[in-house]
């Protein structure tokens, strides 16, 4: 293994635009649906699918790669930063598109990313100790 990976950046951007992907499609599923029914379930599918994401950016950081706890959550809560701003920014674009731009999307460009990525890290943190303790038993 290498000492040092100069790949892990480019792994949270690939969680990013998964996760970002899924908020775009799903919510637009949603958008469409016509009744409430099938947009809880678009929404639904969408926490499943980001979940699945998550789990599996762990996994991989943690099992695969063998990065310790805070590297692997720090990697982890990026993607989920990434995310978050891409879904803040498609927000400010629509919003500037339709004519219901306000100040405050300015302030989702920062608050949206931290907002996900701190509980993103404590979740991948806490999970990535679990799964060394397992993994050593």
């Amino acid at each position: 293994m290498e000492t040092t990976d100069r790949r892990w950046p480019l792994r949270s951007v690939i969680a990013g635009g998964l996760y970002f992907a899924a908020g775009m499609v799903f919510g637009a599923l949603a958008g469409a649906a016509s009744s409430n029914q099938p947009r809880v379930g678009w929404r639904l599918a969408a926490w499943v699918f980001s979940g699945a994401v998550f789990v599996a950016h762990i996994w991989y950081e943690s099992f695969r790669l063998g990065k310790p706890p805070g590297s692997a959550a720090v990697h982890v809560a990026l993607g989920a930063a990434i995310a978050a701003f891409g879904l803040a920014a498609a927000a400010t674009i629509h919003a500037l598109a339709t004519g219901h731009y306000r100040a405050a999307y300015l302030f989702s460009l920062v608050a949206w990313p931290a907002i996900t990525a701190v509980p993103a890290f404590l979740v991948a943190l806490g999970a990535g100790a679990m799964a060394g303790r397992l993994s050593r038993r």
